[in-house]
Formats: structure tokens, sequence, C-alpha cells
């Protein structure tokens, strides 16, 4: 039972946007379970969107999660901007809804699993994005707000 396509299939994809990399995780197709997809590294805008597009089209995503980067007191941060942009472009290139999802633990919750897991450093950095796309998919779907 999806709630987001007419088809009855559709997945999410959730992205956490960075300059350097975009952290990916994908939902199941019924919307329960978040796994995570290897981290794209960035090119340039339209490298990156193209990936994007194929990956939404391979996959059967209905619906595009991206981090909303909000200051800790609740107000847009500085990369709002840039990441409203990139969602707008995205959303053009692939005809699929762009929502916002607040962000602003996803990373340290993310920093903070991977100290514990006790793997190296660089092995952390190479981690972090996808698992706090991860973490921010979990978070969409634990609070019901796609049904």
């Amino acid at each position: 039972m999806d709630y987001h396509s007419k088809s009855g299939k559709g997945r999410i994809l959730a992205l956490d946007l960075g300059k350097k990399r975009i952290g990916l995780a994908l939902s199941d197709p019924l919307g329960i379970t978040a796994q995570g997809l290897p981290t794209l590294e960035r090119t340039n805008i339209r490298s990156d969107l193209e990936e994007l597009a194929d990956l939404v089209a391979s996959r059967e995503v209905s619906l595009i999660l991206m981090g909303h980067p909000l200051h800790m007191s609740g107000r847009e941060g500085r990369q709002s901007a840039y990441v409203r942009e990139f969602a707008g472009r995205l959303a053009a290139r692939t005809q699929i809804e762009v929502r916002f999802w607040d962000e602003r633990l996803t990373t340290v919750e993310a920093q903070r699993v991977l100290k514990s897991s006790g793997i190296s450093i660089e092995k952390r950095a190479r981690a972090v994005d996808k698992l706090a796309a991860m973490i921010l998919l979990e978070s969409y779907l634990d609070s019901g707000a796609g049904a």
C-alpha cells in the first residue's frame, strides 16, 4: 500500500546534499524500511541531476526527500537557498515531487553511530553521507508523514 503514486508502486529516495557528495537512501516499495545506496560523488550540476534522474527512473521512485538545512533555532541555514535551487532543478528534471524534511540532527546522529562503531575516521567520512540519508528517510517513514 503505497501512498505516493497512482500506480501503487513507488519508492522514496532520500538525499543528503553536500558540496562534494550526495548521500542516498531508498525506501522499500511499501515505505517501511530505508536502505543506503552508494554515495554519489559530485562532479557538476548537470551530471549530478542526470545520475539522480537515472536512479529515480530505474528504482521506480515516486517521491524525493531532501534534507532541509535548518539551524537548531529552526531558522533556515545558509545552505537553504542552494538546497531549494537544487531541489527545483531536480523536480523539473525528474517530474517527481521533492519534499523537504528537517535534517538538523541527521549528520550528528550519523557521526555518533559511526564513531561508536569503531571504524576508522577515513571510513567514517565516506559512510556519513549515506547514513545521514538513511536516518533522514527513517525519520520521515517513522513519522507517518507519507501515509
